[in-house]
């Protein structure tokens, strides 16, 4: 059963080793930012760092496996019908919104929406880190490093599906930052099967 989060929200639920969360893009150009913790310790949680490390390159696609920061894998892609995602920048806050955007009211964003949808098993908001985040688009300058955020790749019905590789936290959101989505905010779908 696919479960539908709105626009500029976010979801916490357990996914057992060997079951497979499937993140659906309903409509494309539609960015979600996904983390993982042991459902066991959830001081150990999934790493950017050490994911890029060891893989030598920073887009992940089907066959990578994804790193926590005790070099454990906590998922394994197993189908990715994008091949564009991101796992360089953090979840977009009202700190992102008041400093990049200049908003003066800012939306809570992905970081609020992850520390309220983890906070039922205990994650605080500092143990949020950089999130593995599913059809954003971010382009790097091999020359100077500079990096853009552009529009997804992602299409109506894309998706990317992960394989668990032992109990987890997920928090998963629909991304809150309109560069990220090419200017609209709209839903994401996720289904859990064995």
């Amino acid at each position: 059963m696919r479960h539908e989060i709105a626009p500029r929200s976010g979801a916490g639920f357990e996914l057992k080793a060997g079951e497979t969360l499937t993140v659906y893009d309903p409509r494309g150009e539609q960015v979600a930012d996904l983390l993982a913790y042991n459902l066991a310790d959830p001081a150990e949680v999934i790493s950017s760092g050490r994911t890029l490390d060891y893989a030598s390159r920073i887009y992940l696609t089907t066959g990578d496996p994804l790193y926590s920061n005790r070099s454990k894998v906590m998922l394994e892609i197993l189908d990715d019908t994008v091949g564009r995602h991101d796992f360089l920048l953090t979840p977009c806050s009202k700190d992102t919104f008041r400093i990049i955007y200049g908003d003066t009211d800012p939306h809570r964003g992905c970081f609020g929406n992850l520390a309220a949808a983890l906070a039922p098993w205990g994650i605080h908001p500092d143990a949020i880190p950089t999130a593995f985040n599913c059809f954003m688009n971010v382009a790097v300058d091999g020359a100077t490093g500079a990096i853009s955020v552009d529009p997804p790749r992602s299409r109506a019905g894309d998706r990317i599906a992960f394989v668990a590789k032992m109990d987890l936290i997920i928090g998963l959101t629909a991304c809150s930052a309109l560069q990220s989505n090419n200017g609209s905010f709209k839903p994401i779908e996720y289904e859990i099967t064995l």
